[in-house]
């Protein structure tokens, strides 16, 4: 933060008085919360309330929001701008698809696999590693080409990366393994860049503050998604037992499922991101030669 201050640039976007809207924050805060509350209590019968709860609360905020004159969240963005809409919903769709991967795959090297938590994550911090590294490329490579061709890319690298992650035995077999981290590692690095890249450039600059917010609830909301698909499918294949190796084989199949289920949402991501129009528009065409 301190670096930005003196390494960015700083620009001046004109912007008018506009009044807080405290009623539409708390609503929208509130059904987050109860979102968030439910999913990390499915699938029992009060996690499932607390979910009708906050789907219900968003309801009531996007009734909110359209008829407010100046919304916390500017949800007629969606309405008018393909290109934010289907950003955003691949957004959510990918980090749905993706952010349980490490939580699954830590409970298996460590209860199933045997390993200890230093050796469990130095594993897989190759998917992290990989997609730090190359995400400023494809950051780049979206400055050149259309930002939804780079990010269905890094989709479908990731949908192939999941397959290939439900193909996991009962005794883990690490070659493969960094191999499928490696691939999904390049697959989030492809999709992350230019996926911003293609959020922040369908809105004016008066805007950014507006996309970037609604960019992170779609993170925020994929995550929890994601997080309560996985445990959703321990409780009903595991019951209430504990991951060990006592449960191997019904915890691998647990997990076999999952990834698969997670690759089919992945897959509709890439269709989504697909579906979000250009970015770039291409150069005007020239006077006509006699």
């Amino acid at each position: 933060s301190l670096l930005s201050l003196f390494l960015l640039a700083r620009e001046q976007v004109p912007a008018q008085r506009e009044p807080f809207d405290l009623p539409g924050a708390l609503l929208y805060g509130l059904a987050l919360l109860l979102l968030m509350l439910g999913l990390g209590q499915m699938p029992s019968l009060p996690g499932g309330g607390l979910v009708l709860a906050g789907v219900l609360g968003l309801g009531l905020f996007g009734r909110w929001a359209a008829r407010c004159q100046h919304p916390v969240l500017d949800l007629t963005l969606f309405r008018t701008n393909r290109v934010f809409l289907f950003s955003s919903l691949a957004a959510l769709t990918n980090y749905a698809a993706t952010f349980a991967i490490s939580f699954l795959l830590s409970l298996y090297l460590q209860s199933v696999g045997g390993y200890d938590p230093r050796q469990a994550g130095l594993i897989l911090v190759t998917q992290p590693a990989v997609q730090s590294l190359l995400s400023p490329l494809a950051g780049r490579l979206s400055d050149r080409l259309e930002p939804r061709l780079v990010a269905s890319a890094g989709m479908a690298c990731t949908v192939v990366g999941l397959v290939l992650l439900a193909g996991l035995g009962e005794t883990p077999d690490l070659p493969y393994l960094t191999g499928c981290l490696l691939l999904l590692g390049l697959g989030f690095a492809l999709f992350s860049s230019p996926n911003t890249n293609a959020v922040l450039g369908s809105v004016d600059r008066r805007s950014f503050g507006i996309a970037s917010g609604i960019l992170a609830t779609m993170r925020l909301l994929g995550q929890m998604l994601s997080m309560g698909v996985a445990t959703l499918m321990l409780a009903l294949i595991l019951g209430g037992a504990p991951v060990s190796a006592a449960v191997r084989a019904p915890f691998v199949l647990t997990m076999r499922l999952t990834f698969l289920l997670l690759a089919a949402c992945c897959l509709l991501g890439v269709f989504a991101s697909l579906a979000r129009g250009s970015v770039h528009q291409p150069p005007a065409a020239g006077p006509a030669r006699p």
